[in-house]
């Protein structure tokens, strides 16, 4: 997919979140003195989109110190609003890079069931191959048959080497095996996927620490990435994701999927004004093209201006 074809793409994929703000705007500042009345009301509007108190804060803040008292339109509301987003979003957007002086470059892939993380291992393993990498996949949630079957496919169609272990099996002593065999094998990248069962936090605590505190007997400094698989469709609850993640793993990156089917999109610029993590890419479909880095003032204005 080219790369104006990927925005059209995301824009589209905005469109119900957008409709959720940029409507709304449009609906209040027909024409209004930006007062504190004008300026609550365009708070609340942000914090009902999913952008956070945090970031609605900061936003109101600066139109406070820059256009209070002013006379001003819609459309100067949505142009001001984007490029205040933007700002927040700029300093985490920043592309995932491998590490070539690794061999392999560990990428542990983390979060909760449902949100595409082995979705998106098998679209990086294809953008991985495409650029002459060689990438080896790791069906590391071992007790859902679906996710091993479907990591399988995606190694089936992308000519990776997937290495899986029998139903239930010691996730960590899969990886610590997987790794080996990629060192021994020259790959360039190891992609290993891991459970995310969310109703046992303390199970699934204990087995990441594991499958990271494992890999390190191999090399003391793997992962070399921990990439947090968000659903933008879960709004809010996605910043709860982070903070629970972040107790069990060193998360050094993010992933937002589902964008395409979200009105919810706002949480993109909650997650960066509370926590400064890399948004390394952002996904709107299945394919492998559908997963891009993430890029501020597309998604900004796609947010605002639709």
């Amino acid at each position: 997919m080219a790369l104006s074809a990927f925005f059209s793409r995301l824009k589209e994929g905005l469109q119900r979140s957008k409709q959720k703000l940029a409507d709304g705007i449009g609906a209040a500042f027909i024409r209004r003195r930006l007062d504190d009345a004008a300026l609550a009301e365009l708070e609340d509007l942000l914090i009902s989109a999913d952008l956070g108190p945090e970031a609605a804060a900061r936003i109101i803040a600066g139109f406070r110190r820059t256009r209070f008292g002013k006379e001003v339109s819609a459309e100067e509301v949505r142009a001001a609003l984007a490029e205040e987003i933007a700002v927040i979003l700029a300093p985490v957007a920043k592309p995932l890079t491998i590490d070539r002086a690794h061999a392999p470059h560990v990428i542990l892939v983390v979060g909760v069931n449902g949100t595409g993380k082995t979705t998106t291992i098998g679209k990086l393993a294809q953008q991985y191959r495409e650029a002459g990498l060689r990438p080896v996949l790791v069906a590391g949630d071992t007790f859902r048959a679906a996710a091993v079957e479907q990591l399988q496919i995606w190694g089936q169609r992308t000519g990776c080497e997937v290495i899986a272990g029998k139903d239930g099996a010691d996730a960590a002593g899969l990886a610590f095996d997987a790794l080996g065999q990629a060192r021994a094998a020259k790959a360039d990248v190891l992609l290993i996927d891991t459970a995310g069962r969310m109703h046992n936090k303390n199970a699934l605590m204990q087995e990441l620490t594991k499958i990271v505190r494992v890999l390190q007997k191999q090399d003391a400094t793997a992962p070399h990435s921990v990439l947090l698989v968000l659903d933008a469709t879960t709004g809010q609850n996605a910043l709860a994701q982070v903070r629970v993640f972040r107790e069990m793993v060193v998360v050094s990156g993010l992933i937002v999927t589902k964008l395409d089917g979200s009105a919810r999109g706002g949480v993109v610029v909650a997650l960066a004004e509370t926590f400064g993590l890399p948004v390394h890419a952002v996904g709107v479909g299945e394919q492998a093209a559908d997963l891009r880095p993430f890029v501020p003032a597309e998604f900004a204005r796609g947010l605002i201006e639709g």
